[in-house]
């Protein structure tokens, strides 16, 4: 029989309590699937009422490049879960449990001249996707498909008034390091 996951009941009605790391391999992290791949629709988990529920919608022609979520269990600098942007063959949906290997760090800020905060996000691949099988390093995925990534985050915060500065993107032992702060974080609160 099957090992039941920690807070498995609490989990159910919250994914955000899901545990960061697939229990099998400390090295591949759990995301929980907010925006697929594709969409125009921004959504969003709504710890208080438990629900995915839409926050923004973009314009025509402007979509989500990859699925993009959140790691269950963590906190990040901006008061949220740690978000990824998940790299595999076919969108996924909201909700949807993905077991990924992280490949880099897309770090960044984001806020207007009085303060800004730090709003990095992860780069991962999903473990049985097989366009990027071979993907190890963010560097594997080339500086135009990368910087086509980090144009994506500065023209969505754009269509909020927010301004997004990109502060450079990192390897797979940046975004560890990111991720264990997250870790850190959610248990002290």
């Amino acid at each position: 029989m099957p090992k039941k996951p920690k807070n498995q009941k609490a989990a159910l009605a919250n994914p955000s309590l899901l545990g960061p790391l697939d229990d099998d391999n400390g090295k591949i992290i759990q995301v929980v699937v907010e925006t697929p791949k594709g969409s125009r629709n921004k959504y969003s988990f709504d710890e208080d009422q438990k629900v995915f529920a839409l926050k923004k919608v973009l314009p025509a022609g402007m979509a989500f490049p990859y699925d993009f979520g959140f790691v269950p269990s963590t906190l990040a600098d901006d008061g949220d879960p740690v978000d990824v942007l998940v790299l595999m063959d076919e969108p996924a949906f909201p909700g949807c449990l993905l077991k990924c290997r992280i490949v880099g760090i897309i770090e960044g800020e984001q806020g207007d001249k009085k303060s800004t905060e730090r709003n990095d996000r992860i780069v991962a691949i999903e473990n049985a996707n097989h366009s990027f099988a071979d993907v190890r390093h963010v560097d594997d995925l080339g500086k135009d498909f990368v910087r086509e990534l980090e144009d994506f985050f500065v023209n969505y915060h754009e269509l909020t008034g927010e301004k997004y500065t990109i502060l450079g993107a990192k390897g797979p032992a940046a975004a560890r390091k990111q991720l264990k702060a997250g870790m850190r974080a959610f248990k002290k609160k």
